[in-house]
């Protein structure tokens, strides 16, 4: 399974909902991710890859698109 698609499950079952955001979108403005729902997001993805995410890096800017999301996995890989 691709990073994207990985991420976008990682997010469905953090939120509950089925909306599949553009990779450059805002998950903050499209209203999927808030600064509450923003730890149960990052507790997810490291789970599904296996990386260890410091709280020094929760910042709505580093997780504020798929894009994002994805690029700074693959940096801590």
């Amino acid at each position: 399974m691709q990073a994207q698609a990985r991420i976008l499950k990682v997010l469905h079952e953090v939120t509950g909902k089925e909306i599949a955001p553009g990779a450059d979108e805002s998950l903050f403005v499209s209203g999927l991710l808030d600064s509450f729902v923003l730890t149960d997001f990052v507790s997810g993805l490291e789970e599904e890859f296996g990386v260890a995410i410091p709280d020094s890096d929760l910042s709505a800017r580093k997780f504020d698109t798929v894009s994002k999301v994805e690029s700074y996995l693959a940096s801590r890989a």
